[in-house]
């Protein structure tokens, strides 16, 4: 198949059926859903049965947390593009996955795109601060995470696990590491919107940890001096936009 589609919970009854909707509206059914469950207390895993989606199959047993999930799903994914769409997290539209499925026709090693914030009312914040170029590649990233974990898809060959050393940035970490992998990749393009993205999710809620791990990345990837300085330049431009607020 084409895609394994794949949402890591854990007690997440409260934020999963947005998700668990915009999977089950995709017009495009070339997939596998994969739900990788933490053993759960919650209603999570009636909701998932409930919500009925052809080709899902659900796994639900203690885990490390949200990363080693995430790398039980690789294991376990049979398709050939991984999407990481967790709980509270949706495809903008039905539509969606056909747009990525257009690109996946030129067979590139990364398939991304924009996302938009959504608070925990559903209701659209804006755009993410970082937007993701129209060219990609593994010094892209230099500057941030510029493309939203869920809207980064990526060839399960050229995939690895998830670094479990960082507890909030993993993400960050893995997709420089696929693009160093990757020989091309495909953007979808200013509109349409691949997906939400839960503005409330574990990245915002421990954000000043999370930019530490950031840090410590980049630096490895892209050198200690040069991370320093770059750093200087976001606190100003951070700065000079508090000013104008």
């Amino acid at each position: 198949m084409l895609f394994s589609i794949i949402t890591v919970t854990y007690n997440a009854a409260s934020v999963l059926p947005p998700t668990l909707k915009s999977v089950s509206e995709q017009s495009f059914r070339d997939f596998e859903y994969l739900v990788v469950d933490g053993a759960s207390s919650d209603d999570t895993l009636l909701l998932v049965d409930k919500a009925a989606i052809p080709g899902t199959k659900v796994w639900s047993e203690p885990d490390k947390g949200l990363y080693d999930a995430m790398n039980k799903a690789i294991d376990r994914a049979q398709g050939k593009y991984l999407i990481f769409l967790n709980a509270g997290d949706a495809f903008a539209m039905p539509e969606s996955l056909a747009q990525i499925a257009l690109k996946a026709e030129d067979n590139p090693d990364v398939i991304y795109g924009q996302t938009q914030l959504v608070d925990e009312a559903r209701k659209v914040v804006g755009m993410r601060h970082l937007g993701a170029p129209k060219e990609l590649d593994w010094k892209s990233f230099k500057d941030g995470m510029l493309v939203c974990h869920q809207a980064f898809i990526a060839k399960k060959d050229i995939c690895p696990h998830y670094d479990l050393n960082y507890r909030f940035s993993a993400d960050y970490d893995w997709c420089i590491k696929v693009l160093r992998k990757s020989d091309r990749c495909a953007y979808v393009g200013d509109e349409p919107i691949i997906s939400f993205l839960n503005d409330g999710g574990l990245t915002t809620k421990n954000h000043k940890r999370s930019l530490k791990e950031r840090y410590h990345i980049m630096c490895h990837y892209y050198g200690t001096l040069p991370t320093a300085m770059r750093h200087i330049k976001f606190a100003l431009r951070h700065l000079a936009r508090k000013l104008k607020a």
